[in-house]
């Protein structure tokens, strides 16, 4: 097996091993980047973990290399989305060398992006990545009429609640935090209307917002399901073909005499008076021949 197919193969027991190997070593990297962060960790646990991030590393690059080793087009990986996720992985550990980490601190946060190598190898992610291709237009179109939603209940909050509360709602604009917390249901309390006309508004902008949390889920949810059962679908009209050519190769040699199945359209190789008809779906099947008459009838 070539190192390609042991990259780029996800069907074989030698790439899926490949990608539980990779796998296992993001979500260690993950595990050892969130020890780094607890308090009071002695000098020698401290060792331990830059040991393991090192030798992950390596191990990232190696992967990287060998990604770039076997594609067909290496600039075409290299600025890909994938490519770059994992140029990024690796790379504040190499700027991190020989610089004082106190100011690159900042970059440790970039080494979240491993989480996003998880993506490739993640069927349910790209089923998730094709119901929102399906659903886009609807998402949209919800997501522009969400704004203008917003916008008003900007407005219709201002109208109500300046007059009582000139330092809170001071502006339209100051409104539109309001109208965010309110409409997506968070209610984080720091602006709460006084008024009646401000409080019989919020009851209405809470009902409208249960159906902005609902609407996309809902689109979301239907449009998986249209992928679930396209995948079905695939996978069912594969072992339908899969059978129906076993059971031609089958068919294809004719059972005790020895005479081979004639296929449609082609040249009569029934011989000794056999015949052909059609069956189902258009496939043909070998009718044995009629024994000869004797005595002008049938035996």
């Amino acid at each position: 097996m070539d190192l390609k197919t042991l990259v780029e193969r996800h069907d074989t027991p030698a790439g899926k091993a490949f990608d539980l190997v990779v796998q296992a070593l993001i979500l260690v990297s993950l595990v050892t980047f969130s020890l780094e962060t607890l308090p009071n960790l002695s000098e020698g646990t401290h060792q331990l973990l830059r040991s393991i991030e090192t030798v992950i590393v390596l191990l990232f690059t190696a992967e990287y290399l060998l990604r770039i080793a076997v594609a067909d087009n290496k600039w075409s990986y290299a600025l890909s989305f994938y490519g770059i996720i994992d140029l990024l992985a690796i790379l504040p550990f190499y700027l991190a060398l020989g610089i004082d980490m106190r100011s690159l601190r900042a970059l440790r946060m970039l080494r979240l992006f491993r989480l996003f190598k998880l993506v490739r190898y993640n069927n349910a992610i790209e089923r998730f990545a094709r119901a929102f291709a399906i659903a886009r237009e609807e998402i949209v179109v919800f997501a522009v009429v969400t704004v203008i939603l917003l916008f008003f209940s900007g407005i219709g909050i201002y109208y109500f609640e300046h007059e009582a509360q000139p330092d809170v709602f001071s502006s339209i604009f100051h409104s539109l935090w309001w109208a965010m917390v309110t409409l997506t249901t968070v209610g984080y309390g720091d602006m709460v209307p006084i008024t009646a006309g401000g409080r019989i508004f919020t009851f209405f902008m809470l009902l409208i917002g249960l159906g902005i949390v609902a609407v996309p889920a809902g689109l979301l949810a239907a449009a998986l399901n249209k992928v679930r059962r396209d995948d079905d679908d695939e996978l069912h009209d594969a072992d339908r073909r899969h059978v129906r050519d076993g059971r031609g190769g089958e068919h294809g040699r004719a059972g005790g005499g020895g005479r081979e199945l004639p296929q449609r359209g082609g040249a009569d190789a029934c011989g000794g008076g056999g015949q052909r008809e059609p069956g189902l779906r258009g496939v043909w099947r070998l009718v044995p021949p009629r024994r000869a008459r004797v005595g002008g009838a049938e035996p």
